[in-house]
């Protein structure tokens, strides 16, 4: 009988362990990021002043990790508007909208799109 409850409570908490896990942050990426135009861009600490014409705007955002399509972010809403810098090629870094000010977004290559 002691051997039937050991193997009870064993699998009781692997059970429970497996739905913590579940339950955890879904938020895995490494870094926060926006994608644009098939690119990807890190968002960095850097605020920019020289902003150019608007280029886009997120269309969709997750915090759950996967492969989205169209102008993609894992930070910021659906509606945040991308910038062009001033004397910067935007297949370098772009500019983004946020609270009145321009966070720089640095390209980091390809996005993969399922």
């Amino acid at each position: 009988m002691k051997n039937n409850r050991s193997i009870s409570q064993v699998l009781f908490l692997i059970l429970f362990a497996l739905l913590l896990t579940g339950c955890s942050s879904s938020k895995s990426w490494v870094s926060d990021f926006v994608v644009w135009d098939g690119y990807y861009y890190d968002i960095s600490d850097e605020y920019v002043v020289g902003i150019g014409e608007e280029i886009g705007a997120v269309t969709k955002y997750s915090d759950v990790e996967g492969t989205y399509s169209g102008n993609f972010s894992n930070h910021y809403e659906v509606g945040t508007k991308y910038f062009a810098i001033s004397g910067i090629e935007p297949d370098e870094a772009i500019a983004i909208e946020e609270d009145g000010r321009y966070r720089k977004a640095v390209s980091g290559g390809k996005y993969i799109e399922e």
